[in-house]
């Protein structure tokens, strides 16, 4: 059983008109960074009590008992503008126990592990690197965060803050898909690794022997990168019952 539960609004940074941290105080069971929850409020505009629920991500470290939750908001999307709306003080629901296997633990031994991104889904990966558990495997981690416009790399100080606390391990590289930038790579995720681009500019390769892959986001990005890996770097999905190079999760 997995009970809907109270969670207080401690407060929302609303960073533009469709970006917002939704930050609350609920007692949660504990949960393994990289996992998700979901949300849910009533449909006010509805003619009976309809619950609206999304799933979304934690990107605070499980240790951090302050929620930290990084939503886009949706055009016509109901939840997402209920959420966007709240105000310090407001109360919304909140799955007790936590979903998902996009976490550390699943990954297998490897020298690189590449973390790829678009959008609000860097909170995944935040959560783990900001945890810091079981991460000791990995010789370097590179985390790759692709958003179309550079003021939608909200979360570009906090990743350049664990750049430094990783003492060389943690490498970051940001992408824009619709605008050039001296700071950023340009182009879409599949693009950049097809023409080796990626791999150039970081100096390691994604390759089936030492590398595996972490893919979260559009569902879109997801699909052709995980096309592309398997039929031109030879690499698999992984899975528990048998070991692979590549771990996706969508990601809306």
């Amino acid at each position: 059983m997995n009970p809907w539960i109270n969670a207080n609004v401690i407060s929302i940074k609303r960073w533009n008109n469709n970006l917002f941290s939704l930050f609350l105080n609920a007692p949660i069971e504990p949960f393994y960074a990289g996992q998700y929850t979901k949300l849910s409020l009533y449909d006010i505009d509805a003619s009976h009590q309809k619950r609206i629920q999304r799933a979304y991500s934690y990107l605070n470290a499980p240790s951090d008992k302050k929620i930290e939750i990084y939503i886009v908001r949706i055009e016509n999307g109901k939840l997402s503008n209920l959420l966007y709306n709240l105000n310090k003080g407001d109360m919304v629901f909140i799955k007790k126990k936590s979903f998902g296997f996009f976490i550390i633990n699943e990954i297998p031994d490897c020298e690189n592990l590449w973390m790829f991104a678009t959008g609000t889904a860097i909170g995944p990966y935040l959560s783990i690197l900001q945890e810091r558990k079981n991460i000791d495997r990995f010789n370097n981690i590179i985390l790759i965060h692709a958003v179309k416009y550079q003021n939608e790399l909200i979360y570009l100080p906090l990743m350049k803050k664990l750049h430094n606390e990783y003492n060389g391990k943690l490498k970051i590289q940001t992408v824009t898909s619709r605008e050039k930038n001296i700071n950023s790579l340009t182009g879409r995720i599949p693009f950049l690794i097809e023409t080796k681009k990626l791999e150039k500019h970081i100096g390691l390769s994604i390759n089936s022997k030492n590398s595996h892959v972490m893919l979260c986001g559009n569902p879109e990005m997801v699909k052709d990168t995980y096309s592309f890996l398997i039929k031109n770097r030879n690499m698999i999905k992984h899975l528990r019952r048998k070991k692979g190079n590549i771990t996706m999760e969508n990601y809306w």
